[in-house]
């Protein structure tokens, strides 16, 4: 069996669709329909339900995927460690939310580098665009505030987040200590400051705490956690961040918590790998540090 067929069939089965597998790998979108075509003949088996949007794997497709990508994982490893072999030295690349990433789980990673481990990472905060890429093979190891679905990615729970409601002191002493017990009353008071307009971080917050919607739009949208709560500590208005990422400002005052629920919402973070690939020891190794670390998160 033609291992570049099966690299591609991979692709495919990972990005759902040959126009997407098409772009992973640089080739034509008829270029992969033919090379999956010609696997198909060789095995006598259709691989995929070909659908209006994308394609869904046969039985057959699906049992060849979870056999073979570890396997081509695996080749993709060694011709790494041969590009790398006077050296020694071995990438990992990991996958994630910005903060988070930068916050925990690089630093965490760093002892590796004395053991010949490379670090490369990419900042991305939306879960279902990590999985995707992950699954892809753009990434090693992925960190994600979803749990994937299916077979061909493996999720371990990492730690969980919680989520807190500030604002600079000026704007908590205005609000009193009546006026929360309602989420539309603070919002009606205070502006917003989110990473996106669709409020992720305070919906989340509004429905667990107070069982609504938020009825405001954001005054300030900033895509990185971390400007969010210099924003909100410059007295841009209120924002619900991590509270690890807001611990410090707490502590130095800069910025003040406006509740303290009995039940504080929180944000579960998934470890991810493509199937098969803890195999591989630069995942295995980072994969278990990265465990051991969250212990004290």
């Amino acid at each position: 069996m033609d291992l570049a067929l099966l690299r591609t069939f991979v692709a495919v089965h990972r990005a759902g669709s040959f126009t997407r597998a098409a772009t992973l790998l640089g080739l034509s979108q008829p270029a992969v329909t033919g090379q999956i075509r010609t696997l198909e003949r060789q095995l006598g088996r259709p691989l995929f339900l070909r659908q209006a949007r994308g394609v869904t794997p046969t039985t057959i497709g699906d049992e060849l995927a979870h056999r073979a990508a570890p396997h081509l994982d695996a080749l993709v490893e060694i011709a790494e460690t041969g590009l790398d072999e006077e050296s020694g030295v071995r990438t990992l690349h990991l996958a994630g939310p910005p903060e988070f990433v930068s916050l925990r789980a690089l630093p965490a990673l760093i002892p590796l580098t004395a053991e010949g481990l490379a670090l490369r990472s990419s900042f991305v905060a939306n879960a279902e665009e990590v999985l995707e890429g992950l699954a892809a093979g753009h990434h090693d190891l992925a960190i994600a505030t979803a749990r994937p679905r299916g077979g061909l990615l493996t999720s371990t729970p990492l730690c969980d987040e919680e989520h807190v409601l500030v604002a600079a002191p000026r704007w908590a002493a205005r609000l009193g200590h009546t006026v929360l017990r309602e989420g539309h009353v603070v919002l009606e008071q205070l502006p917003v400051v989110e990473v996106h307009e669709s409020l992720p971080l305070v919906s989340r917050y509004w429905a667990a705490v107070f069982d609504s919607r938020p009825a405001a739009a954001a005054t300030v949208i900033a895509p990185d956690l971390r400007a969010v709560l210099e924003c909100t500590a410059a007295g841009a208005g209120l924002a619900v961040l991590p509270r690890y990422l807001c611990e410090g400002a707490l502590e130095r005052g800069e910025v003040v918590a406006l509740l303290d629920p009995p039940v504080p919402p929180l944000r579960t973070y998934f470890l991810v790998v493509r199937t098969g690939t803890l195999a591989l020891p630069p995942v295995a190794r980072a994969h278990e540090w990265l465990l051991r670390a969250a212990v004290d998160w």
